[in-house]
This record gives structure tokens, C-alpha cells and sequence, in this order.
């Protein structure tokens, strides 16, 4: 990594441009890392791991080189600054060698409430993860074919609110687990096997809304009509090769039929 250009920079006698690049901050040498911005010092509530203290420098960037996904970039190498975090913790489990943990965030001003959500968030990246899957997968988070962003939106609450429930629920729902499963206590079910027990418990609970009234459903639309209000439908502004931009052929625009033949019958 590499610290910002001091400021006022002082030009050398013989000349030349500024730097871009200020001193480098090599991690296996103290000597480079300069004054710390923030530290916090958090405890960890176990006795494998202790007291974990979580150092941070603020404006450090890496020096980018035109390989990778930089190789085509025509315009100057941006400058990337970010915060360096250093995690270490009092002790670790096994008599392991106690290593630090290098994290870097790509944001300026970092707060010693940014620094501890930052490594906290790190350490669970793997529960994320599974998060995710469990909306995607369970609870149907990218099923629908919405139309516009606002439906989305509404629909990504409406999940988000399915599994607060869930959550709420795990004193109340039995472990359904499968054979391959381990067994789990009743207040450490995960959302998932809450979710297979909840019809059990869905139908001893109440509800706020009145009795339904019986009705019939709608006609609805005719047998063989087409839709009126087909959904709309927006260009991705794609390139050709030469330049321009690409145009719909007609025979391809919303609301008309190609031309068949006789041949083509």
C-alpha cells in the first residue's frame, strides 16, 4: 500500500511533476505504518480468542498497474483510497501462532464504529452468505418477475419481514431436521427449519384481518383475447462494433407481426 502525498508538497531542486504515490506502508514492517487513526479494543466475551484490538490508518491506496482488469484502461490510473485495518486478538484456540488479520475498506473517515463493524462484518461474511441463499432459495427473494423498481423494493421488505418472523418464531416451532441433520435446541433453529414448522404453528395463531367473505372470483379475461397492457420494455443501449448505436429492426418492435408469406406458411 501507499500513504497520500504530504501536503504542502515541496518541490525538489532539480524539478519535475509532484508525485501521485507517497511513502509505502509495508505490512510486515512497523516502521512504515506511521501514526494510527483509530483504535478500538473490543471484548470478545469468550476465553479462546479474549480482548481483540483493531488498529486502523486512514487514506492508504495500492499502487495500480495496467494488468488484470486495469490492462484496457486508456485514461491515468485512478487513485483508490481506502482504510487499512489491522485485527489482532489476545489469544487464539490450540496454541495457534497468533497472526494479525489484514482488512481493507474502500472509504475515507473511518470511525472507531466504522473500524468495529468493518472487521465484526469480515468475520461474518460466511452467516451473510447463507442469508442470501435462504432468501433467493426459501423464501423466494429473486421468484417474481417484477416490472419496475418499486415492486422490487417492496417485495425485497416483504422478505426481509417473513424472516424477521422467522426469527421471532424459533422458541414457538419444533425441529423438523432431516436424517442427515444435527439435532439443534429450540431457541438455535435456524429460519430455515422454523420455515418447516411454521404450518404447524401458522394454524394456532391469530390474525388482525376479519373473516373472509364468500364470494366469487372474477371473470376475468376472455378465452383468446391478447393482453391490452402488455409490460414495457426498456433499451439495455447496447454498442455496435463501429460505434453507433443499435436500432431494433422493425419486424422486432413491440406491437407488430412480421410479414409472412406464402413460402414462409
Amino acid at each position: 500500500m501507499r500513504k497520500p502525498v504530504p501536503v504542502p508538497w515541496i518541490c525538489p531542486p532539480q524539478g519535475g511533476r509532484p508525485p501521485k504515490h507517497g511513502g509505502e506502508f509495508v505490512f510486515g514492517n512497523p516502521g512504515t505504518w506511521g501514526e494510527v487513526t483509530a483504535v478500538t479494543v473490543t471484548n470478545t466475551n469468550t476465553n479462546r480468542y479474549g480482548a481483540a484490538t483493531a488498529q486502523a490508518w486512514d487514506r492508504l491506496h495500492p499502487r495500480l498497474t495496467r494488468r488484470a482488469a486495469w490492462l484496457d484502461h486508456e485514461e491515468p490510473l485512478p487513485i483508490i483510497e481506502g482504510t487499512v485495518i489491522r485485527l489482532t486478538v489476545e489469544n487464539l484456540p490450540s496454541g495457534g501462532v497468533n497472526k494479525p488479520v489484514w482488512l481493507w475498506w474502500s472509504g475515507t473517515g473511518a470511525t472507531k464504529q466504522d473500524v468495529d463493524r468493518c472487521w465484526q462484518s469480515f468475520l461474518r461474511r460466511f452467516d451473510l452468505e447463507h442469508t442470501f441463499r435462504l432468501l433467493k432459495q426459501t423464501l423466494g427473494w429473486t421468484r417474481p418477475r417484477l416490472r419496475n423498481s418499486g415492486a422490487a423494493d417492496r417485495w425485497t421488505w416483504l422478505v426481509l419481514a417473513a424472516h424477521a418472523q422467522l426469527r421471532l418464531a424459533r422458541p414457538l416451532a419444533r425441529d423438523l431436521r432431516r436424517p442427515w441433520e444435527r439435532p439443534a435446541e429450540p431457541n438455535r433453529l435456524t429460519p430455515a427449519r422454523v420455515r418447516r414448522g411454521f404450518r404447524n404453528l401458522h394454524a394456532k395463531t391469530g390474525t388482525p384481518a376479519l373473516a373472509p367473505k364468500p364470494t366469487r372470483p372474477g371473470p376475468g379475461r376472455p378465452p383468446g383475447s391478447s393482453n391490452r397492457r402488455p409490460a414495457s420494455r426498456y433499451e439495455v443501449g447496447r454498442v455496435l462494433v463501429t460505434g453507433e448505436s443499435y436500432t431494433r429492426p422493425a419486424h422486432h418492435k413491440v406491437g407488430t407481426k412480421p410479414h409472412r408469406t406464402g413460402s414462409d406458411a
